[in-house]
Formats: structure tokens, C-alpha cells, sequence
């Protein structure tokens, strides 16, 4: 099998919920070996969220998968000499506590360097970690709001300030990864998710794109199709195919003329069905796409060019729906699974180990 890029990277999630699971799943799926550190008092909240309806398995699954997990209760008095064991066999340390939380544990990127200073330390915050809002409590909805995303009544789709700020975390270690190896010291990463959300605004929303070239449209069986005709070729194709070459010069018209055009194209895209439109547009390069469920996109996977080096995270979505993983996939662990293993690794013995289970830190 060949060698992952992250394969020697070890990585400490003290992360809850989803923006600190998917940035370290990215690096998992990549060959870091990430361990979990989840509170012993039932772990990450993210185990007893709400089920997906495909197959009844939780959330925690697609996220934490090729993970292993720890028992620590960071609160300890005992915690921390655990925990340094740990930090001084690892590379990379993400927490996503409240900057108050973070030193009160002594996770704060300012007490871990003073003690590892190879140690790269990530924080996803919500709002960063200086200013008056530094210590706010907020989750997705609200990040969304404070950037300017929502449209109300409307509430948003996908968590774009989590998975944003997950992915500019993951990017950010990489940086931080390749700058060790030329200064042989770890570095600061400070993802703050509003900052994340705010990414977002610099782009129009797909509600400030609408009108009749990129637009969803029901079809006769009560499918629907995505049409993303923005630039004029795609537009003048889709037109022509339809057979209304006639409203190829209306692409951008307004009022109540682009309101009769829309009407004309959906009154077009009821008269087949899903699949004798797609077999129509087979060949056709116009932005076309069926719209999916969440299970029908788990089932469609690409492969890469024949003979073509792939490096690529495990698709987390199709995970769920995994009978036979394959080398690079591990189920994600139970609760404090590997707790004996990791800090067996780190140099403390079976004695010690019993010794802080009897008091409940581990």
C-alpha cells in the first residue's frame, strides 16, 4: 500500500462537535494519526446527536472515523501530566475551547508552547481570542447571521462557517507542518469561524444568481434538475436543446419579461421526465446536473485517471454506507477505545494507568 502523505503525523483532537472533528478528519483521511481526547463523561457531544435517517448511525461515525480515542478528563489535577506525555509524542494539538476555558485547562497555545515548542497549536474559536466578543457563545446559525449570509425567514442549509473554518484549519497545519521543517519550531494556528463565515459574503448567494439560467426545475415524474447556465455558451446550448432558441437573447432579462421566461422554461422542463432529459443533454456541455438525495450521492463516487497518483481524503459521506472499508478506513472508535494503547505509547505504565482510572481522570 502506498505511503500516506500525513503518515507520521500525530495529531491531539481535544475538539467538540463538527469544526475541530472534520479539520482533523481531513488530516486522518490523509495518514495522521489523530487521537481523540474526550471527557469521560460521555465524550464528544457529537456521539448522541440527533441520527441520520440512513441507517440510523449518528453523526459522530463520518466524522471521526480513522480516529482513535482517549478517556481524559482534562479538569484533573492529573490531567496535565498525561496530557503533556501525549503533546510530547505528537506534532499538532487542536482545541476549540472558549479562550477562557482553553487557559483555565492549560490548552492555550501560550502554555503548550512554553512546554513543547514544536508542538503546532490550532484553536477554532468563535469569534477569536481578543475583543468583546471573544468569549460569546454562537454556533453555526449564528455565525451565518453576524456575516450577512441569511436570508429570514429562510433558515440556512449547510453549516458553511463550520465546515469553512474546518477546512482553513486543516490548510492552516499543513502551512504550519512545512514552516517546521525549515525553523524546527511548532507555530500558532487561530481559525476564528466567524472569520470563516465572512469568507463566505465576498461571493453572491445562490438566491442573488437566480433567474432562468441557474435555476432548479421540476420535471414531469416530479424530479428535479439544476440548471448553472451563467455563461452565454451554456445558456445559448441549453436554449437551443430545449428547442426555444428564442429566449437565448432574454438570458439576463428582468422584471416581468425574465419573470415569462422562467415560466416558459418550467413549463418546458414538465413536459419529460428526469431521465429522457438528461438522455437528451447527454452530450451537451450546458451546466445540466439531476439533483440527488444525500443517499444518492453517497452511491456516486468518481475514479481517478487510469495510471494517475491520487491523494484524496476517504469521501465521509459515502462512509456511511461503507460494508467492506478498504485499507484506509478504520470505524470511528468507541469511547475511550484505545486509552491503554496511546498512553502505553507515551510511557505510562499499566500501574499509573490504574491508578488514574481509580480516580476517574482516564
Amino acid at each position: 500500500m502506498t505511503l500516506q502523505p500525513l503518515a507520521g503525523v500525530r495529531v491531539l483532537d481535544l475538539t467538540r462537535l463538527l469544526p475541530g472533528a472534520y479539520a482533523t478528519l481531513l488530516l486522518a483521511d490523509l495518514g495522521a494519526d489523530v487521537i481523540k481526547i474526550e471527557d469521560p463523561r460521555g465524550g464528544d457531544g457529537m456521539r448522541t446527536l440527533t441520527p441520520l435517517a440512513s441507517g440510523g448511525r449518528s453523526y459522530f461515525e463520518p466524522l471521526n472515523h480513522n480516529k482513535r480515542s482517549v478517556m481524559l478528563d482534562l479538569r484533573s489535577p492529573d490531567a496535565s501530566a498525561v496530557l503533556d506525555a501525549l503533546a510530547s509524542r505528537s506534532d499538532v494539538l487542536v482545541e476549540s475551547f472558549r479562550p477562557s476555558t482553553a487557559t483555565r485547562l492549560r490548552v492555550d497555545a501560550a502554555s503548550l508552547r512554553l512546554r513543547h515548542p514544536r508542538l503546532i497549536c490550532a484553536s477554532i474559536s468563535g469569534f477569536g481570542h481578543s475583543g468583546p466578543d471573544a468569549e460569546r457563545a454562537a454556533h453555526d446559525i449564528n455565525y451565518q447571521a453576524y456575516a450577512g449570509l441569511l436570508r429570514p425567514p429562510t433558515l440556512p442549509g449547510p453549516l458553511i462557517g463550520d465546515i469553512g473554518a474546518a477546512m482553513q484549519t486543516a490548510i492552516a497545519i499543513l502551512a504550519a507542518l512545512l514552516q517546521r521543517l525549515h525553523t524546527g519550531r511548532g507555530s500558532v494556528v487561530d481559525v476564528p469561524i466567524q472569520d470563516a463565515a465572512r469568507a463566505w459574503s465576498i461571493f453572491p448567494t445562490t438566491a442573488d444568481l437566480a433567474s432562468a439560467c441557474y435555476m432548479l426545475y421540476e420535471t414531469a415524474d416530479g424530479h428535479w434538475l439544476a440548471l448553472g447556465a451563467l455563461e452565454a455558451k451554456f445558456w445559448r446550448g441549453f436554449c437551443e436543446r430545449i428547442g426555444r432558441a428564442d429566449l437565448v437573447p432574454l438570458q439576463h432579462a428582468g422584471g416581468d419579461e425574465g419573470a415569462r421566461v422562467l415560466r416558459d422554461v418550467q413549463a418546458v422542463m414538465r413536459t419529460r421526465t428526469r431521465d429522457e432529459w438528461l438522455a437528451l443533454f447527454a452530450d451537451a456541455n450546458v451546466c445540466l446536473s439531476p439533483v440527488y438525495t444525500p443517499e444518492q450521492a453517497s452511491a456516486v463516487s468518481s475514479a481517478p485517471p487510469a495510471g494517475a497518483t491520487q491523494v484524496r481524503p476517504t469521501d465521509s459521506a459515502k462512509a456511511m454506507s461503507v460494508k467492506k472499508p478498504d485499507a484506509t478506513y478504520r470505524h470511528a472508535p468507541g469511547l475511550g477505545a484505545d486509552t491503554d494503547a496511546v498512553l502505553e505509547e507515551a510511557g505510562i505504565d499499566a500501574a499509573e494507568r490504574a491508578r488514574l482510572r481509580a480516580a476517574g481522570v482516564i
